[in-house]
């Protein structure tokens, strides 16, 4: 059996230094799926990719001292930034983190080119701006068809925030 496993590998190696010989290349076979208008839409790559920012929110030095009716306003503004970025499709998905030590709080993902497109995305947030939250930023290459979240996320949503 090693054998014939060692024989079907060098027949597939030569099988391909030939192809690649012949000035031809191997390419993935189409998907018979594809949608080019909707992969227009979600500013899709070829592979379905496209570059976004993950920009992480964690407690800021101000989070304790912004409370009451200063608290409510700055978090009202909070979610009323994060409808405008949504809406103007910057804002790709958005979300709280469970953690008990309240360390990190919670993540948006911007469809944006850059960490310092992000950053003025992310500076617009008037929990940002209060000091409450502060962000950290990873660049990240993720599937497109996440564009589609806010867009679904509407429809799955009983009542809005």
């Amino acid at each position: 059996m090693n054998k014939l496993k060692i024989f079907i590998s060098a027949l597939s190696v030569l099988i391909i230094a030939a192809f690649a010989s012949s000035g031809q290349t191997l390419q993935a076979p189409a998907n018979k799926k594809y949608d080019a208008e909707l992969a227009k839409k979600v500013g899709a790559d070829k592979n379905g990719m496209r570059k976004y920012v993950l920009a992480i929110l964690k407690t800021g030095p101000k989070d304790a001292e912004v409370q009451g009716d200063a608290r409510k306003a700055v978090f009202k503004g909070h979610f009323d930034n994060m409808t405008r970025l949504a809406a103007e499709g910057k804002l790709a998905v958005a979300g709280p983190f469970d953690d008990p030590q309240k360390k990190y709080r919670g993540l948006f993902i911007f469809a944006v080119e850059s960490v310092e497109e992000a950053k003025l995305l992310a500076e617009s947030d008037p929990t940002v701006k209060a000091g409450v939250l502060v962000v950290e930023y990873v660049p990240w290459y993720g599937s497109a068809s996440l564009m589609l979240s806010n867009e679904l996320h509407e429809k799955v949503s009983e009542k809005n925030f």
